[in-house]
């Protein structure tokens, strides 16, 4: 598709941009944490996971967060601790493990029920050497259930520049079959001002080596909205990413929250598209994606039509939460490490953030219980409308008086075009998105926000939503 097509469908909604780019929850969750309560120690919690496993049929899911980093990339919205000092890995890696054997103490249901997906997330979850991966996988699957291996899946982010041959071969040992690599962009001027200078050779020779080793999936992050990027620069990115031919790719926008990450402020207002030029440099990467043969997922991903991704997204049992889009959906997400979020169909526990804190609970034999959620029978409703309609484009109303809530709080979308109320095939009511309507997607989903529409932050704490 030509850069005039891209061009075109932006100017279509040009002046959308500007009435609707406001600061919106991503929606990886709801209640979205500034909400949480309900949730200040680690006893309910885990009655909650105990709960969530009680059927011999239930499955699990592990988020293992390593937060270190050698260098910080100043686009990055995560909790990462930047030092060269690779001592850290070790005691990190034994407080790993101490917090997962204490959850088996705890909730020996661990054990026996079948881990489904296991996930490692940064970070720069290479930063820990082969060796220290090794250690940590032995301990974490001496005491799991992974059941049939053709339905485990194993994943795991990684930094080409930080990645060798032999880190992906412990990681095949241990069953990862996924591997997704962080690369943003090839451009050299967007690399030095993101502080990220990774030459497209070193991308280009993990993505085959990953393959020869028998990976079965190997995926791309990029982010639209960086400092210095046009619609060439992006272009050109896009061309580099389709010689590699990754079987998905997370296309994300660029969250600017200074007041999270003060590094951000090293970028000048001026280095930063914005509004319709933000929008356009998405555009004209998913015009040539489409093109090259990828599926559009939700709002920011792509995959080749045979990856599991593309057809869960076919076959509607497309997920989201903390990760982003996936195709694994169970009855737990346990997660381990500083910061991690664990969630059950009642609850949501966070780890401590900082990592002197985490390291104190531990200690202290304590769950390093930072916050928490309890969810209500109304979150628990909002929370199913806003998933269907992230992960479906369609959302059922309850009842005609949400509906015709609904008509009221989205009429400016509706007269826009970008939302529509109609029966559904069941007879009642639904919200769906049309195909003008998903750069607004998050805007849509505020409608079931009902904690956000009872109480507005006074300050800005979202990114906005363009």
């Amino acid at each position: 598709m030509s850069s005039t097509s891209a061009a075109a469908r932006v100017s279509e909604v040009r002046s959308l941009f500007e009435k609707y780019d406001v600061p919106i929850p991503r929606y990886t969750s709801y209640p979205t944490v500034p909400y949480w309560e309900g949730l200040s120690d680690s006893s309910l919690w885990l009655s909650h996971v105990d709960q969530s496993l009680a059927s011999p049929e239930a499955l699990w899911s592990m988020y293992v967060h390593v937060p270190f980093c050698e260098t910080l990339c100043t686009f990055c919205g995560c909790n990462n601790v930047i030092s060269k000092n690779h001592k850290l890995e070790h005691p990190y890696v034994d407080h790993l493990l101490q917090e997962w054997n204490m959850y088996l103490q705890k909730v020996p249901r661990l054990a026996d029920r079948t881990l489904k997906h296991i996930h490692l997330g940064g970070g720069t979850p290479t930063f820990l050497s082969p060796q220290s991966l090794h250690r940590l996988f032995s301990g974490l699957f001496a005491k799991t259930n992974s059941n049939d291996p053709n339905e485990f899946e194993a994943s795991i982010e990684v930094d080409p520049r930080r990645t060798n041959r032999e880190h992906l071969q412990v990681l095949r040992e241990f069953g990862f079959n996924r591997i997704s690599m962080g690369v943003q962009d090839f451009e050299p001027e967007v690399q030095r001002l993101v502080n990220r200078l990774q030459p497209f050779e070193i991308t280009a020779a993990l993505t085959e080596e990953s393959r020869k080793l028998g990976f079965e999936s190997v995926n791309f992050d990029l982010i639209y909205g960086l400092a210095k990027q046009t619609p060439g620069s992006i272009r050109r990115t896009v061309e580099q990413t389709l010689q590699l031919r990754p079987d998905r790719i997370a296309l994300y926008s660029f969250a600017l929250v200074p007041w999270i990450k003060p590094a951000q402020r090293l970028f000048k207002d001026e280095d930063l598209p914005a509004g319709p030029g933000k929008r356009e440099l998405y555009e004209i990467a998913r015009e040539m994606f489409l093109a090259a043969g990828y599926v559009e997922v939700g709002m920011d991903h792509f995959a080749l039509p045979q990856d599991t991704l593309a057809r869960a997204m076919q076959e509607g049992t497309l997920h989201r939460n903390f990760m982003g889009y996936t195709n694994q959906r169970s009855d737990l997400l346990l997660a381990l490490g500083i910061s991690g979020i664990s969630q059950t169909p009642w609850s949501f526990h966070q780890n401590e953030k900082l990592l002197p804190k985490y390291e104190t609970a531990l200690a202290e034999g304590r769950i390093p219980t930072h916050r928490g959620h309890v969810l209500t029978a109304e979150d628990q409703q909002r929370q199913r409308q806003i998933l269907n309609l992230m992960t479906k484009l369609r959302a059922p109303l309850l009842d005609a008086q949400q509906a015709a809530q609904a008509a009221d709080f989205l009429r400016p979308m509706i007269e826009d075009g970008l939302v529509e109320i109609a029966p559904s095939l069941r007879g009642s009511d639904e919200i769906r998105i049309t195909p003008q309507g998903l750069p607004f997607l998050r805007n849509a989903c505020a409608f079931f926000d009902e904690r956000l529409k009872r109480q507005k932050p006074q300050l800005q704490i979202f990114s906005k939503s363009i």
